[in-house]
């Protein structure tokens, strides 16, 4: 059935695309099959060249992802060498999923799930099934990605199109604490293009062209990137993104209305070298978004969407790397999210509960600035034969959200306030033979206010991890085991504490600000696994795997409760709509569990790649009852597969990911997804990229969406086709 349903409803790009198939499969079968060859990898940080060039020919075969250098690490690691579950998707992974959207870069990578529902352009990120509100820090470039809007379903988005980011680093759980405050989920790094990843190295300037095409909504994409290398010591780049897309089908051929949108983004970034041993980054990215929100499948609001950052990051070293290795990464990111309804709104007024019409091109603003600073160190030295990498440092990031607009419109319920949240720290990475230790502490501070309310806190964090590599023999050596105790500390949003007022639409009732809000308290036990391992097979491959079980408790956890006006001590009014009221209040405890496996075998010809997740979580109120936790997402399990013909010209693949359904979830279903790619790079200007998601065009829903009541169903079966022509010189 899948099949038919392919066939008649993606017909006209098919034609198209088999005929490139058909081209593709005759070169590859005339051609003798090669010997992979070692595949080029991208050039790390400029910083951090000589380092790179270490891990890689440490490294076989050019796709062991678990061997590239981590942006985020502060200590210059890899993901296979990091006592912590880390990943890293690079920029060659990155073009063969041919992303439209920030959750299909994140495809496969275990404990990372994606909220996005019809509005795909906006996106929310759940690790180990924490999300919203600060509990994953979003980071580009550098800078925190803060905005929040009170609404159904997710409430924490960011804005970054694939188009403009290299490479994205995962670091799951409280682990991360050396990279700002209320991360008790863990931290997404996206680091943007780099001239020196563009330009080759006897380039002077540099240009490409990209156009794609998909069926599934008849989307076009335009990407236009341009490098300039001045000098040695300092290149630019430039890229702009355009895309435009219809509303997409489900696998069931049903149109999904609201789902259709026009993006701008671009990305501006110039690197300066002063010294061999410093460097400086400044950089801009940017879109300009706009779509339109449903209602009962009827467009209620035009939204219009504009996000900007800026960031700047020093580096400078010693000659050795020793006792000097200082960072100081300064950012602005401000979202502007405008809201113009479209139709006469019935409303209830935010006040008196009263029913209100909502004349139609009534405006409600959104108004999010952060503002970052991060600032460390790292000292390297010995003791008694011991290796020390003593990193210290500090970070600030400040708040500021504004809303305004019509009285009932929807940004009265995001208030506006002012949050502060600082802190810092220090980490001691200690190497001595077999045994591995870090050591590190936190302290966290944080002030949030509006016009009437302001509270405030503050918390020591430990972190203490130790790794062992007990074995010498040829087989074994590769084999690290570690565990880890860590906590975070995650102040409440100023949308926790403070808001107030009606609901809005459909009934009326209470929302009642809470500044008495405790801060959530992660505290993370992890056991976990590394292995590599070269030659195992045939001279130049590699196997990679890393796995790690995990207990996070996290005390005081806050969510959403309902009030009954007739229970003592609610502090719920009786007024005009139902009889309830909605608070943010502290739970008991929020506990979570899982497992997650991450591993890659590369032979040069081919590789296969295996990853899975695991998560169960549930709250426990001061009373001892327990429920299920809506932010838990599917289980997963995704199997890769590619090969590389004439001389690694040629890659086709695919992959399949088993979803299974979260406990206590009313709208999900187990399901299984199926896609395929091709990636034909024809002459060194020219390369050609095929992709076909959801191949079998399964109708399935995301179950984090599940908490709207209502399933929004995702794309059925989508080819994309995309060529991209690049001149030099």
């Amino acid at each position: 059935m899948g099949f038919l349903n392919w066939e008649l409803r993606g017909r006209s790009a098919a034609n198209g695309v088999a005929a490139l198939l058909a081209s593709v499969a005759a070169i590859a079968l005339s051609a003798p099959s090669a010997h992979a060859q070692q595949a080029t990898q991208p050039a790390g940080k400029q910083t951090d060249q000589s380092q790179q060039a270490d891990q890689e020919k440490a490294a076989p075969a050019g796709a062991t992802l678990l061997d590239k250098i981590l942006v985020i690490s502060r200590t210059g690691e890899t993901a296979i060498e990091s006592l912590a579950s880390a990943s890293h998707v690079d920029q060659e992974q990155l073009a063969r999923r041919m992303a439209t959207t920030p959750n299909e870069m994140l495809l496969g990578v275990p404990g990372v799930a994606t909220q996005a529902d019809a509005r795909r352009v906006s996106t929310s990120i759940n690790i180990r099934g924490l999300q919203d509100f600060g509990r994953v820090a979003v980071i580009v470039d550098g800078a925190r990605q803060d905005f929040q809007r009170s609404d159904h379903g997710t409430q924490s988005t960011f804005y970054i199109d694939p188009e403009l980011v290299k490479s994205v680093d995962v670091i799951r759980g409280p682990v991360a604490n050396t990279y700002g405050s209320g991360a008790i989920g863990g931290v997404i790094f996206f680091d943007t293009k780099d001239a020196a990843d563009f330009l080759k190295p006897e380039e002077t300037w540099g240009a490409s062209v990209t156009g794609r095409y998909e069926s599934n909504g008849k989307g076009w994409t335009t990407s236009a990137t341009g490098a300039y290398r001045f000098n040695e010591n300092w290149d630019t780049l430039g890229n702009i993104v355009y895309r435009t897309y219809d509303n997409y089908k489900d696998g069931g051929g049903d149109t999904v209305n609201g789902t259709g949108f026009d993006v701008l983004s671009g990305l501006l970034k110039t690197s300066i070298r002063p010294t061999e041993n410093s460097e400086l980054k400044l950089g801009w990215v940017g879109s300009s978004d706009g779509w339109d929100e449903t209602s009962g499948g009827v467009p209620v609001n035009d939204v219009d969407l504009k996000s900007n950052t800026f960031t700047a990051r020093y580096n400078i070293t010693d000659e050795d790397k020793s006792w000097l290795d200082l960072h100081i990464n300064t950012s602005y990111n401000k979202t502007n999210l405008d809201l113009t309804s479209l139709v006469p709104q019935n409303r209830f007024d935010p006040i008196t509960g009263l029913p209100t019409v909502l004349p139609a091109g009534s405006q409600s603003t959104f108004d999010v600035g952060t503002t970052g600073i991060d600032i460390w160190n790292t000292s390297r030295f010995e003791t008694g034969g011991i290796a020390h990498e003593l990193t210290y440092g500090g970070d600030w990031v400040g708040d500021d959200v504004k809303t305004g607009g019509t009285a009932g419109g929807d940004s009265f319920y995001t208030p506006s306030g002012k949050r502060n949240v600082s802190g810092a720290y220090v980490q001691d990475k200690l190497t001595w033979d077999w045994l591995e230790v870090i050591a590190g502490l936190r302290y966290d501070n944080y002030s949030l206010k509006d016009s009437t309310r302001e509270t405030s806190g503050d918390r020591l964090s430990p972190r203490i991890t130790v790794g062992v590599s007990p074995f010498e023999s040829a087989g074994l050596a590769g084999l690290q085991f570690y565990g880890t105790y860590a906590e975070g500390y995650r102040s409440p949003s100023l949308t926790e504490t403070l808001i107030s007022g009606n609901h809005p639409a459909g009934v009326t009732f209470p929302f009642l600000p809470n500044p008495n809000l405790r801060p959530e308290t992660g505290k993370t036990t992890e056991f976990g696994i590394n292995y590599r391992q070269n030659d195992i097979f045939e001279s130049g491959d590699a196997l990679r795997v890393k796995a790690a079980y995990f207990h996070n408790n996290v005390d005081d956890y806050i969510d959403g409760v309902t009030l009954s006006p007739f229970a003592p001590g609610s502090g719920c009014p009786f007024g005009p709509g139902i009889p309830i009221c909605f608070q943010y209040q502290n739970f008991a405890q929020a506990k979570i569990d899982g497992f997650e496996l991450e591993g890659v075998y590369d032979a040069g010809w081919g590789y296969a790649g295996l990853s899975a997740s695991i998560t169960n979580g549930h709250t426990i109120s001061y009373k001892g009852v327990e429920a299920d936790l809506a932010t838990i997402p599917s289980s997963q399990v995704t199997a890769q597969l590619g090969l590389r013909f004439l001389e690694d010209k040629l890659t086709v693949g695919g992959e399949v990911q088993y979803n299974g359904k979260p406990k206590g979830n009313a709208v999900a279903e187990d399901y299984t997804l199926v896609n395929a790619f091709a990636t034909y790079q024809a002459t060194d200007n020219l390369k050609v990229d095929f992709r076909a998601d959801n191949l079998f065009d399964v109708k399935y829903a995301n179950p984090l969406n599940g908490s709207t009541t209502v399933a929004v169903y995702e794309p059925g079966i989508t080819l994309k086709l995309a060529a991209t022509m690049r001149f030099g010189g």
